[in-house]
């Protein structure tokens, strides 16, 4: 239980919509409470509303209060007209932390491959397949998804790239996987 004079941001009213009781036989109800803030979760938005209330005192009077409390929305709260709740404090959602995994190996490699061609002399073309970010990479070389690239290692004239690890990737899927061990 808290009172008003509790928090320093200015709150706004919201209409709050309390569950019915089949019980007392009372159906779902609304009431003016204020907005204190809102708070983005991994499951939706929840509000801070504070519901009016009476508090005993100790000398055995009784005072008008507010009773905060978190609700869902837009389930549990509905605007009142002709309020405005950009100045309501809000938290969106933060941003998710960085998996270990992404951490440890760093960012995710563009997929594909791309085919540097390399003309020595007469014969038949020669090429060396590289990752698109590799620094031997030509630049806006056609990307090659993994079934072209495997066809186009089978050429004899076709080299697979050691510096980004071309030939690491498709190596075990053109010779199959049997042969890492061999080695």
């Amino acid at each position: 239980m808290t009172t008003p004079s509790d928090d320093a941001a200015r709150p706004v009213p919201v209409r709050v919509v309390l569950p019915a009781d089949p019980v007392l036989g009372q159906l779902e109800q609304e009431v003016v409470a204020r907005l204190w803030r809102r708070r983005q979760t991994g499951t939706g938005w929840v509000y801070l509303v504070g519901l009016p209330s009476y508090r005993d005192l100790e000398d055995g009077g009784v005072e008008a209060a507010e009773y905060r409390v978190w609700v869902r929305a837009p389930e549990h709260v509905r605007p009142v007209d002709g309020i405005d709740y950009d100045q309501v404090p809000t938290e969106p959602l933060p941003s998710a932390p960085t998996s270990t995994v992404r951490e440890v190996l760093g960012e995710r490699r563009p997929s594909g491959w791309v085919l540097a061609k390399v003309r020595e002399g007469r014969g038949p073309a020669r090429g060396v397949l590289h990752a698109p970010d590799c620094e031997e990479a030509p630049q806006g070389a056609p990307l090659l998804d993994v079934q072209r690239a495997l066809d186009v290692a089978e050429n004899p004239g076709t080299q697979l790239c050691t510096l980004c690890g071309c030939a690491q990737e498709l190596t075990p899927m053109l010779c199959g996987f049997d042969h890492i061990g061999d080695a």
